[in-house]
């Protein structure tokens, strides 16, 4: 039995409950996010509840229900960033985005996350755009790096 919404997602299961973690992963991976249509269709497939379904995804930091931001932000919140000043600068992408960790902005451009650490202590304070580290942030640093970014963008 093949569900016609994810036949990608889909093929290589038989569509049974134990499959449910398998198949939650790999929509994750195709689209991003768990949507509220998703999971609608997976609990029909799987034949599992919907509860049963935010149950076990909830139980997994893994797994997301908003729709991931463009560019993703993460901030270094480790003991050497959190000294030099890590929450500040996450406060000031909070305040200038207008987004909260693990949410993405209105207009869908990034998506801030807080992290433990991203291997870069004697960088710190550091911050990753995509994939792209900078180390020896500050506030202002902050603040020209978007504006850089929205000046790129626009133009």
């Amino acid at each position: 039995m093949a569900s016609h919404l994810f036949p990608e997602v889909v093929e290589d299961f038989e569509g049974h409950p134990p499959d449910l973690v398998p198949v939650l992963q790999r929509v994750q991976a195709t689209y991003g996010y768990l949507s509220q249509e998703s999971v609608s269709h997976i609990s029909r497939w799987l034949r599992i509840s919907e509860n049963e379904i935010y149950g076990v995804a909830t139980f997994f930091a893994q797994f997301r229900f908003t729709q991931p931001g463009e560019h993703v932000i993460k901030v270094c919140l480790g003991t050497a960033c959190h000294v030099k000043g890590g929450e500040q600068i996450l406060d000031v992408l909070q305040r200038r985005l207008d987004v909260q960790p693990g949410g993405a902005t209105a207009d869908g451009k990034y998506q801030l996350e807080r992290v433990a650490c991203l291997g870069c202590c004697a960088l710190a304070p550091v911050l990753a755009i995509d994939e792209k580290i900078y180390g020896e942030t500050s506030v202002l640093r902050v603040h020209r790096m978007l504006e850089e970014r929205e000046n790129r963008e626009d133009a």
